[in-house]
């Protein structure tokens, strides 16, 4: 029984990385533009197909005996590529709007579209089969006492507590940090100080989309069957595990990711796993109603 308790405590953990790596990129997002960026969950999705062009481009050129070369340059490679992917969504739908000080409605509903051209375009362009995701890392069994671990899945949890090491760190102690936070607490005066907005944005853009590469190919690596659509039903867990957390807050949003990781895991123990999803979605909306801040985030009165 206690075997069983810690198996399903380290699958609780692997899927609230997954989370809380995604729900970081919104996060990052909505604390900078107050803009909850719905094509997200795709971009991850975006990124599991470059990995996966990227890593049998260079599986071709090196072999499988590259190893971790091999996924050590598949990664920086779609993190550059999903960085562009991120930019290009940021300037071509979302500044024109925020230009022309559009209500924020208006940009949501761009974010929506956004998603469903990712999703949509990825269908028409390579069809609705599914992709077998390359192996980078031979997965490799781990006995640790009662319990059985893989090195990937402890390679995905040790993964999510570096990014959000990592981010705490540029978003707290650079100045692009807090350029950030700034335009995040007064974005009419930052202009003022002589503060380049847009090209805060756009390094936020980056950042968050970097994030959803990283979530990407480790989650490829885990589970290596990618569709068009895989994006949706993760980048909606991962704005859940935001809002339960706090979507304004880096560290409620990480914390978030691993709440609605341990719900789920509990929920599909006790439950068919087909209920997992029902009681997340009601999970958001009862934060929403009692506490619409989340867990750790806080009300923020607004400048006029």
């Amino acid at each position: 029984m206690i075997a069983q308790y810690l198996q399903n405590f380290f699958n609780a953990l692997q899927w609230g990385s997954f989370y809380s790596m995604i729900a970081l990129g919104y996060c990052l997002v909505y604390g900078v533009l107050r803009l909850i960026n719905f094509a997200h969950g795709d971009i991850f999705m975006v990124a599991c197909y470059i990995a996966f062009f990227a890593a049998g481009a260079l599986l071709l050129a090196l072999g499988s005996s590259g190893g971790v070369l091999v996924f050590a340059l598949t990664m920086i490679l779609t993190m550059a590529a999903t960085a562009v992917v991120g930019v290009t969504i940021e300037r071509v739908a979302y500044r024109p709007l925020r230009e022309k000080g559009v209500n924020r409605l208006y940009v949501v509903i761009t974010a929506l579209m956004v998603g469903f051209i990712l999703e949509n375009g990825n269908l028409a362009l390579l069809g609705a089969s599914s992709k077998r995701f390359p192996t980078l890392i031979p997965e490799v069994g781990i006995q640790l006492g009662p319990i059985m671990l893989t090195n990937l899945k402890l390679i995905v949890i040790f993964a999510a507590f570096v990014v959000f090491g990592l981010l705490q760190f540029i978003v707290k102690k650079t100045s692009f940090g807090m350029a950030m936070r700034a335009i995040s607490y007064d974005k009419f005066a930052i202009p003022l100080m002589g503060i380049p907005v847009n090209r805060v944005i756009t390094f936020t853009f980056v950042l968050g989309s970097a994030l959803a590469a990283v979530a990407g190919i480790l989650f490829g690596m885990s589970y290596p069957i990618l569709s068009p659509y895989m994006g949706m039903n993760l980048g909606w867990k991962a704005f859940i595990s935001a809002v339960v957390g706090g979507i304004g807050d880096i560290k409620g949003a990480f914390l978030g990711g691993f709440i609605l990781g341990f719900v789920e895991i509990i929920i599909t123990v006790i439950l068919p796993s087909s209920y997992k999803d029902l009681f997340s979605f009601v999970i958001l909306l009862i934060i929403l109603v009692l506490k619409p801040t989340g867990f750790f985030g806080v009300a923020r009165s607004t400048k006029i």
